[in-house]
């Protein structure tokens, strides 16, 4: 007996259905899922790196020699950069008093003279008192325990974050492992008759993506040489590491100027106190920076090995950020750079198509 046809109607509003309860699916499990989404997405930029080292070793041990080499340059740069904190949180609480001081003896009368309202005098025992004073006065019993509550709510959260976070690690070994098994299974569920343009088009992008990380890395390690000499230049204490921070930290655009500029100026107002002509050479120092990165390093070293031009980088930053915030600044420029590949190829294609060719038999008015 045969089976009576299914109305196309229906069937579309099922495909629609599941495709939706698949998604919402998702959203629910997006916590979940981050994890594996980093974890690829840092295989997929380590496996070159053990793809080298997998030539003269065992690929599994070409994975864990990334992995210490990596753990071995994170500790080097955590106790070299130690001390060096340290000692400035120890500048930063040993300046406080004279800050106080200087808030008190200068700004004060400065204020004062523009001013009706007279500001009060500030010292460390007015502002344990009035902290105290505010606590007793504004926390009951029930408060305090409310906030014990958060604080463990948070706690708990926190740690199931941070486990979420050292999965990433264990996830990204699983990854590289089977890295090239996986891609071609991958390959063989393509369809026949497609699949060679796919893995054209995938290998374009692979190469996009493969270039944006290399020039990124140079814009991070020029930028954060030029932040530094200049920081030095000035005299800066710990102007060395926070160039550096802010070279590695210009990943994602602007976030490297902003952190570095903050910190430049907290360390250069303890150490060289209220003096403008140090904070004008810092703030000019990352405004030299911040020109060198959007108009030089980032169209030369990126847009040139990302095939986009100067104007497409800049517009893709400000895009982004202005589409997705944060996020968006972040993945501007490698998805510019696949969408750049997939628009060479459509437009390929569409140079090739007889809507193109066609027009060769109409007489243009």
């Amino acid at each position: 007996m045969k089976m009576p046809a299914i109305d196309p109607f229906f069937r579309r509003l099922f495909i629609v259905a599941a495709l939706g309860l698949f998604l919402y699916a998702l959203w629910l499990m997006r916590m979940v899922i981050a994890p594996f989404v980093a974890a690829f997405v840092l295989a997929y930029f380590l496996n070159p790196l053990v793809n080298v080292f997998g030539k003269i070793l065992p690929r599994i041990l070409a994975i864990l020699v990334v992995y210490l080499s990596i753990t071995m340059i994170l500790v080097v740069l955590g106790l070299w950069l130690a001390p060096m904190l340290w000692a400035q949180l120890q500048l930063a609480w040993a300046a406080l008093p004279e800050l106080l001081k200087w808030y008190n003896d200068t700004l004060r009368p400065w204020l004062g003279q523009f001013t009706h309202y007279r500001m009060l005098e500030v010292d460390l025992d007015m502002i344990s008192n009035e902290l105290t004073t505010y606590v007793q006065a504004n926390y009951q019993v029930a408060d305090a325990q409310s906030l014990i509550k958060r604080i463990l709510t948070s706690g708990a959260s926190a740690a199931n974050s941070l486990g979420l976070v050292i999965m990433i690690p264990i996830l990204t070994f699983y990854f590289l492992i089977n890295w090239h098994e996986r891609l071609q299974i991958w390959q063989n569920a393509l369809p026949r008759d497609h699949a060679h343009k796919i893995v054209a088009i995938a290998k374009d992008c692979h190469e996009a993506l493969m270039n944006f990380a290399k020039g990124q890395f140079a814009v991070m390690i020029l930028l954060g040489i030029i932040y530094a000499v200049q920081l030095e230049l000035i005299g800066l204490k710990l102007g060395l590491i926070i160039g550096i921070g802010a070279g590695i930290a210009s990943f994602v655009p602007y976030l490297g100027f902003g952190i570095g500029i903050i910190a430049a100026f907290v360390v250069g107002f303890f150490q060289f106190g209220l003096d403008w002509k140090h904070l004008l050479l810092i703030g000019a120092a990352f405004g030299v920076g911040q020109i060198l990165e959007g108009y030089v390093l980032q169209p030369l070293l990126l847009g040139n090995k990302i095939g986009l031009s100067a104007l497409w980088v800049i517009f893709a930053v400000l895009a982004g950020a202005s589409l997705f915030g944060f996020i968006g600044m972040l993945i501007a420029l490698p998805v510019s750079a696949i969408i750049n590949v997939l628009f060479r190829h459509a437009y390929a294609a569409y140079l090739q198509s007889e809507w193109y060719l066609g027009a060769k038999q109409f007489k243009l008015w």
